[in-house]
């Protein structure tokens, strides 16, 4: 791949200063035990801040339900736990309506944390070690039409013009940076199959419109390469266009979307404009941007593209994951069948 990068490379300071500015993990527990196991997922598992704040809500969730203790109760007695008490853990959470796939979750980070346990004799017993999780329901994942994503993909622009006819967007140029930029967010999404995170941590380093490609940080920190269509490539350099106005930073480290005040745009940001968007776009307000990933899937297998090649473009790790859009297409195929057939 040739090495022509968007911007110059950085220098090693700048780099070391990306490295200060990363997202400040959440507190860690008073507890010494689960401390000690927070401490060995980020350093020997690598896992990322994301998963350990949810291993640490599921552990200290079953602290307080079924230990009675407070996450800053201090040291919690976790070997005094009981089979008994994983499976009212299960109950209570069944009770209080937790799906199927978060009570699955849980069980997984309970298991995790006494398994850790038992290896450094902090406990002698695993209690969540026999327990089977909730058989999950087998849902298909939802997508749009290739025309559905075109009428979304079309929706910035025309939303952010509105809303300054209306008077309502403050600046011409505040609403030149909404359109363009959401408008190359959901071009990059649909054009990679990425998720919403994985957009939103892009720099500007990882995205290379010469070799069309663009390196991504995927769940437990997997890197892979995703393909830049021509459609992205364009929105692209017409965002980075209006980019500089909020943002002067261009070395590779930084950012490549950003929101008015120049720092990177978050996920929750984005979806409450995408919200906008599936409104003005006439679509159902149940859609999401993870949708555009499932589309882009769909969209592939639908055009003959073979499973192991998607497999690789998603970041799955499991070809079992990405088998789930032959089912997708093959249901569809049914409905077609079914309606136009004469017997069918």
């Amino acid at each position: 791949m040739t090495d022509v990068r968007l911007f110059p490379a950085s220098t090693e300071a700048s780099v070391k200063r990306n490295a200060l500015s990363a997202a400040h993990p959440a507190a860690d527990p008073a507890d010494t035990a689960l401390r000690a196991f927070l401490h060995y997922l980020r350093s020997e598992r690598n896992a990322s801040e994301h998963t350990v704040n949810s291993y640490r809500i599921d552990i200290l969730q079953f602290a307080e339900m079924i230990l009675g203790f407070k996450p800053d109760a201090g040291d919690i007695p976790w070997n005094g736990a009981s089979v008994r008490d994983a499976r009212g853990f299960v109950i209570g959470l069944q009770e209080r309506g937790v799906s199927k796939v978060s009570v699955t979750r849980k069980l997984s980070a309970l298991r995790a944390f006494y398994r850790y346990m038992e290896r450094e004799n902090l406990s002698g017993v695993n209690p969540f070690a026999g327990l089977t999780s909730p058989k999950r329901e087998k849902r298909l994942p939802k997508f749009m039409t290739v025309a559905e994503v075109g009428a979304l993909l079309d929706a910035p622009a025309a939303y952010w013009r509105e809303r300054l006819a209306d008077g309502v967007a403050k600046t011409d140029e505040s609403a030149e940076l909404g359109a363009v930029r959401d408008s190359a967010i959901l071009e990059v999404i649909y054009s990679g199959g990425l998720r919403i995170s994985e957009a939103m941590g892009l720099n500007l380093g990882d995205a290379d419109l010469i070799s069309e490609v663009m390196k991504i940080r995927g769940k437990g920190k997997k890197e892979r390469y995703a393909a830049l269509g021509r459609p992205a490539i364009r929105a692209l350099r017409a965002y980075l266009k209006v980019r500089l106005q909020y943002c002067p930073d261009r070395t590779a480290s930084a950012p490549v979307f950003v929101n008015r005040f120049g720092t990177r745009m978050t996920a929750r940001s984005f979806q409450r404009n995408f919200k906008e968007y599936l409104i003005h776009a006439g679509l159902p307000a149940d859609m999401t941007p993870h949708k555009l990933r499932h589309s882009f899937a769909t969209h592939l297998l639908d055009a003959g593209a073979d499973l192991r090649s998607v497999q690789e473009l998603l970041g799955h790790e499991n070809l079992s994951t990405t088998q789930i859009y032959t089912h997708v297409t093959t249901e569809r195929m049914k409905r077609i069948y079914n309606a136009a057939h004469p017997r069918a």
